[in-house]
């Protein structure tokens, strides 16, 4: 019994900061990505690029840029859809690991697999081990690392295809916490 609360407590979505519901939106996720990977605005901008989409790096400065919340609602912010959260995701596996070369026999793969906001978490998770070549054991460490501890078992859950039955959604308080651990992995 004490297992299955545990699983639900990692994949619950709501997260309570500060005493409020805080959501992770794509551009949060930007956000916390370059500061833990130490990513230079114009590798982000080359990202989107081999991810097919063409931004500039002045795009670029408005999508890494904090909402104010002072201001009347003018905000110069560029938001960033899944469309573009996942093109740069795919762009930054390239960037890292290289084009993958096609194979005649292997079917055409899907051009998006982010198809709403309660599977983002996990393609994040599942293409940021990609990208950095990570086992499961790492991402583990990785999570110890913000004082999250998970079993191999959970995380084989956040990684199933969605409709699976032993998928489960990732929430955001873990997507937070694993790049926080990025950040002390990658920035020491």
């Amino acid at each position: 019994m004490v297992r299955y609360k545990k699983i639900e407590m990692f994949c619950n979505n709501g997260s309570n900061w500060k005493g409020k519901e805080y959501k992770l939106d794509n551009n949060d996720i930007l956000i916390r990505l370059r500061y833990a990977l130490d990513i230079k605005d114009a590798d982000i901008v080359e990202m989107f690029k081999l991810g097919g989409v063409d931004v500039t790096k002045e795009d670029v400065l408005k999508m890494l840029s904090k909402p104010d919340e002072d201001e009347d609602g003018s905000e110069d912010r560029l938001e960033c859809n899944y469309f573009m959260l996942e093109s740069f995701l795919n762009g930054f596996i390239i960037f890292k690991r290289g084009k993958q070369e096609e194979k005649a026999d292997q079917p055409a793969k899907p051009v998006l697999s982010i198809k709403n906001s309660s599977n983002v978490n996990n393609i994040l998770l599942k293409k940021l081990k990609i990208a950095l070549a990570l086992s499961s054991e790492d991402m583990i460490e990785i999570f110890e690392l913000a004082g999250i501890t998970i079993t191999k078992g959970e995380l084989s859950a956040v990684f199933r295809k969605e409709g699976h039955r032993n998928y489960k959604e990732c929430g955001d308080r873990y997507v937070r916490n694993f790049l926080k651990g990025l950040a002390i992995k990658y920035r020491k």
